[in-house]
């Protein structure tokens, strides 16, 4: 019998510390992991919808500065040019106001004048004259152009201000220009989709690639946007499963079409080309050639298989979780030695 003082023996010792192993084990979990799980449960939850908005308006942004903006601009001062009213001087036969002529700190005339019934007042310089209803129009909606906007500083400013409010406000401007904008996309959309346009748009994509600096960033950008809006460029088949870079390792890709014939004659079957996207960025990959035999049809869309891609296999659809340990699947067949559930042997292509 051991006494309490006594040292374990090395059987003890050993169950001793395989109880403590489980105690720990069993433990649960502490206040700090759990309120640390929700935080992240919260993230996983927010982050989808805030990225998504960041990125549409970031988006929205970058056409309002670099589009918009630009031609809301030229418009804008094509107006000002043909309907502005300014003058220089005072004409023969104004009738000038009978207050007193006064005169500022840079000794500019301060008094307007009424000329073919319309009444004229000096701009801020105090050097040009302007219709008087020009001015009190913006001054009285100044706070359309922002809570920190402040009154013009010339007679051209309150042309500009004045065109922007009656002809051009944002309510009108901005619906008129997605209108005209996603308008203009479709007509160069059927434009470049065949013929003339098509010749005309890889010329220009064989010309710009042809120079230096530039042709890196115009590629990987066009890389980026065809994988994203050209559905003509790379057409999707379906997702398939196939062992690469070795077999026993598998690995997910899009099915592009059939390969070339002289593949398939010398294979002795059908052959498939296959894009293999790499994580965690899908729009970059390589493109592969395989037995159609060798290749495994998943239940998987596209969508589903671009978010496992870019989440490295962290977002699984739910038809394709495994809850709990990995059992032995009932059913089973080989393909080149390796075990596949036979429920996938329903969508084999034949």
């Amino acid at each position: 019998m051991t006494k309490p003082h006594d040292p374990p023996t090395n059987g003890e010792s050993h169950s001793t510390e395989a109880s403590e192993e489980a105690l720990l084990v069993a433990a649960p979990p502490t206040a700090m992991g759990g309120a640390r799980r929700a935080v992240l449960r919260g993230l996983g939850v927010v982050l989808p919808p805030l990225l998504t908005i960041v990125v549409l308006i970031w988006a929205w942004n970058a056409i309002e500065n670099y589009v918009l903006a630009p031609v809301e601009s030229g418009i804008r001062r094509t107006l000002v040019w043909s309907l502005a009213d300014i003058r220089e001087t005072v004409p023969q036969g104004a009738l000038r106001d009978p207050l007193p002529e006064f005169k500022d700190a840079n000794n500019n005339k301060g008094r307007g004048f009424t000329y073919q019934g319309l009444y004229y007042v000096p701009d801020p310089t105090g050097r040009r004259f302007l219709p008087g209803y020009v001015v009190q129009e913006v001054d009285n909606e100044i706070g359309e152009f922002g809570l920190g906007a402040v009154a013009p500083n010339s007679a051209a400013a309150y042309w500009d201000r004045y065109v922007q409010l009656r002809y051009m406000p944002r309510s009108v401007v901005v619906p008129v220009f997605l209108i005209v904008f996603l308008s203009l996309l479709y007509f160069l959309g059927r434009l470049f989709a065949g013929g003339i346009g098509r010749w005309f748009l890889s010329t220009f994509d064989a010309t710009i690639l042809r120079i230096p600096i530039v042709n890196k960033v115009y590629g990987s950008v066009k890389q980026i946007t065809d994988f994203a809006f050209d559905d003509r460029q790379i057409e999707f088949n379906r997702v398939v499963a196939i062992q690469y870079p070795r077999e026993g390792i598998w690995s997910l890709g899009f099915v592009t079409g059939n390969s070339m014939r002289e593949i398939s004659e010398a294979a002795g079957e059908p052959m498939l080309s296959v894009l293999m996207p790499t994580s965690p960025m899908p729009m970059t990959g390589f493109t592969v050639t395989v037995r159609r035999s060798e290749a495994i049809d998943l239940d998987l869309t596209i969508d589903e298989a671009i978010q496992f891609v870019v989440s490295c296999g962290v977002v699984v659809p739910p038809q394709q979780r495994v809850d709990g340990p990995t059992k032995e699947l009932a059913g089973k067949r080989t393909v080149n030695g390796a075990s596949v559930n036979a429920g996938m042997a329903a969508r084999q292509p034949q």
